[in-house]
């Protein structure tokens, strides 16, 4: 994912997620790619469970490019769990940042 993708993403708070519609299809089409995201959501995890350390998400919905800074406390092999049980489609995630 490129610089002006993240930029043009719109930042939304977790508690907003819930609402979001998913498509079924994976934004990311190379198997190193989804290997790599998949890495580093694990990483995500582990900091944020050790440290509560705050990640940028970036995702996309059925309607647009999303963020959303928070902290990864699960992963399942499909969803990533953040506070309150929030779930995030791993197949719809561009991207983890780490800051």
């Amino acid at each position: 994912m490129n610089a002006t993708a993240t930029i043009s993403a719109t930042a939304i708070e977790k508690e907003d997620v819930p609402q979001l519609t998913f498509p079924k299809s994976d934004v990311l089409l190379s198997e190193m790619e989804q290997s790599e995201r998949k890495r580093r959501i694990v990483r995500a995890m582990k900091l944020g469970n050790n440290g509560k350390y705050k990640v940028k998400i970036i995702f996309e919905d059925l309607e647009s490019l999303k963020k959303v800074e928070t902290t990864i406390w699960g992963v399942t092999e499909k969803n990533i769990i953040l506070k309150k049980g929030t779930l995030i489609p791993i197949h719809r995630i561009h991207e983890i940042k780490f800051f």
